[in-house]
């Protein structure tokens, strides 16, 4: 991958699969930046932008706690406005990781994924 290449990647510091894509990267000597939601937040912006490039259905993780903890009024009636809400007050609920390389993203880690999309 030449070295020119702006990546960044999105998540959680903690998180299982941002670990084991962090690992990758590392691994396949691709220079990145990280941003992690937790201290860095997300704003509304980079959200509807995701959520209009990849969809927010693809970018909203339901299958963590944070998702499930919260009461059903919340989950109901999902659409983009309330996704795009809801992953700004918790920003654990945004699939991870999100990357960009150079305004192309990839949500979730798989290996062959990336080595296409950094090739």
């Amino acid at each position: 991958m030449p070295k020119s290449k702006q990546v960044t990647i999105y998540g959680i510091k903690n998180c299982d699969t941002m670990k084991k894509a962090r690992v990758w990267l590392d691994g396949h000597d691709v220079a990145y930046s990280f941003h992690d939601y937790k201290t860095l937040s997300i704003d509304k912006a980079s959200l509807e932008r995701w959520s209009k490039e990849v969809g927010w259905e693809v970018l909203l993780n339901r299958a963590g706690t944070t998702f499930r903890a919260l009461p059903d009024s919340d989950k109901e009636g999902l659409n983009e406005k309330k996704a795009i809400a809801l992953m700004l007050a918790q920003p654990s609920m945004i699939k991870r990781p999100v990357l960009d390389v150079e305004g192309e993203l990839t949500v979730g880690f798989k290996p062959e994924l990336y080595a296409a999309v950094l090739k």
